[in-house]
């Protein structure tokens, strides 16, 4: 399980910020995490609270939004969801398709008080 060292990384990143900004007290962290990435949301919020054991983040919630995994078909140019349609094309059934998005993982959001 990879997940807990890359949430090991975003508490330090998240540190990192609160120590350039003068924060003292964070509330919330934000990860937007691609339905396509290899990060299992479940297993993130799973080692969270080991993650931040210890650290100024001990204590702070977690949210994650989940972003669609988006095509293109190279052959009708209309935009799809590739899980939801099996890699095809639900407009034209081709399988040529460009990805917009999905592989994403990304701090959002800090919430402090």
């Amino acid at each position: 399980m990879h997940e807990l060292g890359v949430v090991i990384e975003v508490v330090k990143v998240v540190e990192n910020f609160a120590a350039r900004n003068n924060l003292t007290k964070i509330d919330t962290v934000v990860l937007q995490i691609g339905e396509l990435s290899s990060m299992i949301p479940k297993y993130v919020e799973n080692c969270y609270p080991a993650a931040v054991d210890g650290t100024m983040l001990e204590g702070t919630k977690l949210k994650i939004e989940i972003l669609p995994g988006n095509a293109m078909c190279k052959s009708c140019n209309k935009v799809y969801n590739l899980l939801q349609n099996r890699k095809e094309c639900p407009y034209c059934k081709s399988k040529h398709w460009e990805l917009l998005s999905g592989k994403e993982f990304l701090i959002k959001q800090i919430v402090a008080y």
